[in-house]
């Protein structure tokens, strides 16, 4: 973890914080998804998806 904060020029306590974000999003937006799957919503299912992968993309662009 230590080599990942130092490629990423941030701290590791930094590192931790950006990565809990992400997984507690992922989490959130999975739960929600399934959620509305199961309330038979497809049109907000799919909203979720594509809201998930905009935060992949955000993320991944640091």
């Amino acid at each position: 973890m230590k080599a990942l904060a130092v490629a990423r020029g941030t701290s590791l306590n930094k590192l931790f914080e950006e990565l809990s974000t992400k997984a507690l999003t992922e989490f959130n937006a999975e739960t929600r998804f399934r959620l509305r799957v199961a309330s038979g919503d497809r049109a907000r299912g799919l909203e979720i998806l594509e809201k998930l992968d905009r935060v992949h993309s955000e993320f991944g662009s640091d």
